[in-house]
């Protein structure tokens, strides 16, 4: 290794305009992320990310604005239907083409700015825009009433956009900051840290939304409010921690021209090309691309479906998304340890067909115990397939690469296109059936053919297997 770059600082590229200096910049760079590697600081700052934004995710996503959103939205007048700028909308309509708005604009963005990224090696930089558009959105949740539903719906799918490009950053670091051989641990650490990170903000929500009267609260919309800003100021506040001890990222000016929007899509192309050279990872990313669609669209849907089809109530699915994130740390940490002593690739089987199980059991469930214990197994396996998917896909990508910003770009869309296929899948099955439960079911179909290109790769050759053998 050290003479190929003893030969680039000697050659370099003749024919370039590469900034003087590039080639003894990029060969610190290496020597001294050879050494940074497996750097308990470094994984622990690293992991505070996950701890930082994951409140976006349960509160924003999946809890008290779900629900603060659908009772403002709903009135007597006009029942179920909104007006944005002018036209009219079914509320839950309106959120979900806002998400899937947030997750179409980031998969053609994040192409553009991964690019960036490597060219200028300044990814962290990107991870505190997109932290700070993220926070500041959330906190401007604070201003949404229905008389400010374009104002909340702005917002909404700005903190979305910003949690989306804060992610794909920090995933970009996994292979910088752990050898292959402590990926699977260190995912599972990131996890871990998401979900304590944001349980433990939740239950300071829970307080002002379930017992206002404790705090002096007398306006109806002031508690979930002001679990929005919390979430914004907690976001920024811990993000801090990563941003201090993470590098800037690694140079690498070889990878793509000044035209940034054109190398963006040639840097995506530039990795197509890589995978079609490299069956497994290609393999593997077309099963990780079924798989998703079923498990995203479950993880953002199950708060109405626990509404809908079973009638929980407000108080009795925050707490059941509560269990989930509590069980889904141990879902974390317990298949990030199966992997290391059976591989990713059985550990991953093994888990999709769980998934498959839950789409089953959710078609059949009639009461609130059974959804309880349908919910535990959810987090269980939700935290584990997260966090051995990304694992995975790191210890494939090529060695010392320098473009892993570009490579998780590529993962990131790839996830972001199941989810918006798997959304509008969901709902469109919703609508000509009737029927929630029907559209649950049919997420099957997604999970069988993820396994089905999973149980493929087994067949491969064992060189090509190698990587995702146990340690």
């Amino acid at each position: 290794m050290f003479g190929l770059f003893a030969y680039d600082l000697i050659e370099g590229d003749k024919s370039s305009s590469l900034p003087p200096g590039f080639f003894f910049a990029k060969f610190f760079y290496f020597s001294l992320s050879m050494n940074s590697k497996n750097n308990k600081k470094t994984i622990r700052g690293w992991a505070m990310f996950d701890w930082a934004n994951s409140a976006y995710n349960l509160v924003i996503t999946s809890t008290i604005f779900p629900a603060y959103y659908a009772i403002i939205t709903t009135t007597q007048q006009h029942g179920d239907q909104v007006f944005f700028f002018g036209r009219q909308f079914t509320n839950t309509a309106l959120s979900s083409y806002a998400l899937s708005l947030a997750y179409l604009l980031m998969a053609l963005l994040l192409p553009v700015l991964s690019s960036i990224a490597d060219y200028r090696g300044n990814k962290k930089i990107f991870m505190q825009i997109f932290t700070y558009i993220g926070g500041v959105a959330c906190a401007g949740l604070f201003f949404f009433r229905l008389e400010t539903l374009e104002l909340g719906i702005i917002c909404f799918t700005l903190a979305a956009m910003g949690y989306i490009g804060g992610v794909m950053f920090n995933n970009s670091y996994l292979p910088e900051i752990a050898t292959p051989d402590q990926q699977d641990r260190v995912s599972a650490q990131g996890f871990a840290y998401g979900y304590v990170g944001s349980v433990l903000l939740q239950i300071i929500c829970f307080a002002f939304v379930l017992k206002p009267e404790l705090f002096g609260i007398s306006d109806a919309s002031l508690p979930a409010r002001l679990s929005f800003l919390l979430v914004g100021i907690w976001w920024i506040s811990f993000a801090q921690i990563p941003f201090k001890v993470l590098p800037a990222g690694s140079p690498n000016y070889k990878a793509v021209n000044k035209n940034m929007v054109k190398s963006g899509f040639q840097e995506l192309q530039k990795v197509w090309q890589q995978l079609n050279e490299m069956k497994l990872l290609k393999r593997y990313l077309l099963a990780f691309f079924f798989y998703s669609m079923g498990v995203q669209t479950i993880m953002l849907a199950s708060t109405g479906f626990g509404e809908k089809i079973l009638k929980l109530g407000t108080s009795k699915l925050i707490a059941t998304l509560l269990v989930i994130q509590l069980v889904a740390i141990l879902g974390a940490l317990i298949m990030g340890y199966f992997a290391r002593k059976f591989g990713n690739l059985k550990v991953l089987i093994f888990v999709v067909i769980i998934w498959i199980g839950v789409c089953i059991s959710a078609f059949y469930i009639s009461n609130e115990y059974q959804f309880y214990v349908l919910a535990a197994l959810v987090g269980l396996v939700m935290g584990g397939i997260q966090s051995i998917s990304r694992s995975t896909y790191s210890k494939l990508i090529p060695e010392k690469t320098p473009d892993t910003a570009s490579f998780f770009s590529f993962y990131d869309v790839t996830e972001k296109m199941a989810i918006v296929i798997g959304l509008a899948s969901f709902g469109f099955i919703e609508e000509f059936t009737g029927n929630m439960r029907i559209s649950a079911l049919s997420l099957t179909a997604f999970f069988i053919i993820g396994l089905l290109v999973l149980i493929s790769i087994l067949f491969m050759k064992p060189a090509e297997l190698k990587r995702l053998q146990p340690e």
